[in-house]
C-alpha cells in the first residue's frame, strides 16, 4: 500500500467528486489549518455539535445508544466540558474509491491541548460527512472552532480494487449526513 500525494487527491477530487467542498491549497490565516497538503487532506469541522451530558443519567451502551446523552449545539465555538467528549461532524463529503483506504490522524494543534480527535477508517466505497469524536482529556474546559481544520486523512491504494465494498455490502454507516450516533 502507498500513500498517495497532493496531486493524487487534487486530481481524484476535481474528476471524481472525491471530496466536496474541496480546498485546492492549505490554509492557515489565522485559523488551524485545513485543505489539501503534502500526502493528506486536512478537513474542516462543521458547526453542528452534539456534546455529551449525563444529566438524564443515561448509560453509554455501543448497542443501545440513548440519544438523550447529548446536547446539540449549532455554534461557531463548541465548548467540551472536562474530561468528557462531543461528535461533530466534517464540513466536506467524502466518496472514496473503490481501491482506497483513509485513515485519520488528529490535527497537532489540538493534541498538543490534550484534545483527542477519533476516526475510523473510511472504507473502500464508503462515502458521506465523517463523524468526529473530540476528546476532551483535560481537567479545563476546550474550545473546538468550527469551519477550521479538525484532522488529516491519508489515502492509501490497495494492490487492486477489494472483492466488496462498503457500499455492496450496505454498510450501516453509508451515505450519513450531519452527526451520526452509534448504530447496531
Amino acid at each position: 500500500m502507498a500513500v498517495l500525494s497532493d496531486r493524487w487527491i487534487r486530481e481524484a477530487a476535481l474528476t471524481q467528486a472525491m471530496i466536496e467542498p474541496f480546498v485546492e491549497a492549505q490554509r492557515s490565516d489565522g485559523c488551524i489549518s485545513y485543505g489539501l497538503s503534502s500526502y493528506g487532506y486536512d478537513a474542516r469541522v462543521a458547526d453542528e455539535f452534539k456534546i455529551f451530558t449525563n444529566v438524564d443519567n443515561a448509560l453509554v451502551d455501543p448497542k443501545d445508544f440513548a440519544a438523550n446523552s447529548f446536547v446539540d449545539r449549532k455554534t461557531p465555538v463548541c465548548i467540551i466540558p472536562p474530561n468528557s467528549f462531543a461528535l461533530a461532524r466534517t464540513v466536506e463529503y467524502f466518496r472514496i474509491p473503490r481501491d482506497i483506504l483513509v485513515i485519520c490522524l488528529g490535527k497537532s494543534t489540538y493534541a498538543r491541548c490534550g484534545i483527542i480527535v477519533n476516526v475510523t477508517p473510511l472504507e473502500p466505497g464508503w462515502e458521506g460527512h465523517v463523524t468526529l469524536e473530540f476528546s476532551n482529556t483535560t481537567p479545563l474546559p476546550a474550545k473546538i472552532y468550527a469551519n477550521e481544520g479538525a484532522c488529516q486523512f491519508l489515502f492509501l491504494q490497495g494492490n487492486e480494487p477489494c472483492e466488496v465494498s462498503y457500499a455492496d455490502r450496505a454498510g450501516k454507516y453509508m451515505n450519513q449526513q450531519g452527526v451520526t450516533l452509534p448504530k447496531l
